[in-house]
């Protein structure tokens, strides 16, 4: 996953929302958000590579995502695979800051990443880049977050920020079809306000839209997890093929059963 908003407590009826792009290699083989067969209280996508997921929640209400940090200048090949960050937090009974605490003494061990872990009553973020001295304990409000650390303004975030800052919560039943076309957003940033994060100057280009299409990779799925008060949830994907077009969508509404661990 490459871009992922968050509103936490920011609205009464709606304690929990999520409205995230995956981006990845076409190439690499990966599951679409579906109750797992081994844990079935476990309702995420599942990378076939490296056996991990990039965002998940449970019946029970314990969610987690990941970002990968954009620092090809200091990729290790044989580092364990970062979406097992994902998987262990969602199968496991640890309290999100504790859980935080764990993944911020390990984090030399991964590649450059954003994690948030939480539940219905707490969430923490945590990575493994610059500025990363603690994990952080994320207050009620919106976030963003996508391939540098939690709110960085780049211009793909602070668009799609935008977007659903204005977005009203109250019509999420509705219908999420807007949430979806608002993710599908390709407009590319222009080039004076490109990062810089060692791509080529084409790279920066594809990647600088929320939404992303080319041959050998793009945006492979958009997810929206919401949680409303009464403890019903709203989750839904959608996949994409290459040339960025629906190939399916799953729908996986449910309500929290307890909030104890799995």
């Amino acid at each position: 996953m490459c871009i992922a908003y968050l509103a936490i407590s920011a609205d009464p009826q709606w304690p929990l929302f999520i409205a995230a792009n995956r981006d990845e290699f076409h190439q690499r083989p990966s599951l679409p958000a579906a109750p797992w067969r081994d844990r079935p209280d476990v309702i995420a996508g599942m990378d076939c590579l490296g056996g991990g997921s990039w965002l998940g929640i449970t019946r029970q209400g314990r969610f987690a995502l990941l970002t990968n940090y954009r620092d090809p200048s200091r990729f290790m090949p044989g580092a364990p695979s970062r979406g097992e960050l994902v998987s262990r937090y969602l199968t496991g009974g640890e309290p999100p800051a504790s859980y935080a605490r764990q993944v911020h003494a390990a984090g030399s061990d991964y590649n450059g990443f954003n994690l948030i872990a939480g539940d219905l009553d707490a969430a923490c973020y945590v990575g493994n880049r610059a500025g990363q001295t603690a994990p952080q304990l994320l207050r009620p409000g919106r976030y963003i977050v996508s391939n540098h650390l939690l709110d960085t303004p780049w211009p793909k975030a602070e668009r799609l920020r935008a977007a659903l800052d204005s977005f009203p919560l109250n019509r999420l039943e509705q219908s999420l079809t807007p949430i979806f076309e608002i993710l599908k957003d390709g407009t590319p940033a222009q080039d004076h306000v490109l990062p810089n994060t060692g791509l080529t100057l084409e790279r920066e280009r594809l990647l600088s839209s929320p939404f992303i299409v080319s041959p050998d990779y793009g945006t492979r799925c958009s997810t929206v997890i919401a949680v409303h008060a009464s403890g019903r949830v709203l989750f839904s994907e959608v996949s994409y093929d290459e040339s960025g077009l629906s190939t399916q969508r799953h729908d996986w509404p449910f309500s929290i059963v307890s909030r104890s661990a799995p």
